[in-house]
């Protein structure tokens, strides 16, 4: 769902300018890490990033393992916030910031592969008519390298004009 952005914030327009192929992505995952350290805990490789949409894969190393060896809870919640940071930066114009406030997750299963976050916004955002704070959920599913949807997030962001 790719929704107009004509004053796209500084990670989306640094992101637009590199090669939409593996050495852009990484060199813009790696920028990613280098601004927000948390998130490289994970590995994360931006492969997608527009407005409304963002897909973020992540490797099952022993770095995000749990105790009984499947990637870990809280680093699958990890790479649904990164995907959702992405997206909601790929969307947000200069004239609004944003910021995490909640997040439902479903632990749907075991996860023992690499994973693949899709974070989509349901409808596009109509700014010109977001004049004070609201809430706005970005959907996040996580899947395995079978399809298999191994954790469901809904991330709600707070959103306001700066």
């Amino acid at each position: 769902m790719a929704n107009a952005n004509p004053r796209p914030s500084a990670t989306y327009a640094l992101r637009r300018r590199l090669p939409k192929n593996a050495l852009g992505n990484t060199l813009f995952s790696l920028g990613m890490v280098a601004r927000v350290p948390y998130f490289g805990t994970i590995l994360p490789l931006v492969t997608e990033m527009e407005p409304g949409y963002c897909k973020v894969t992540a490797p099952n190393w022993f770095g995000v393992h749990n105790h009984i060896g499947t990637f870990h809870a809280i680093a699958a919640c990890n790479l649904a916030e990164t995907a959702m940071g992405m997206l909601m930066e790929a969307t947000t114009p200069t004239t609004h910031r944003w910021i995490p406030k909640e997040m439902h997750t479903r632990y749907l299963s075991k996860a023992q592969t690499r994973l693949t976050a899709e974070a989509r916004l349901p409808k596009p955002i109509d700014w010109d008519t977001l004049t004070e704070g609201r809430d706005v959920v970005v959907d996040v599913s996580i899947r395995d390298t079978d399809g298999n949807e191994v954790v469901h997030c809904d991330i709600t962001t707070w959103v306001t004009p700066t």
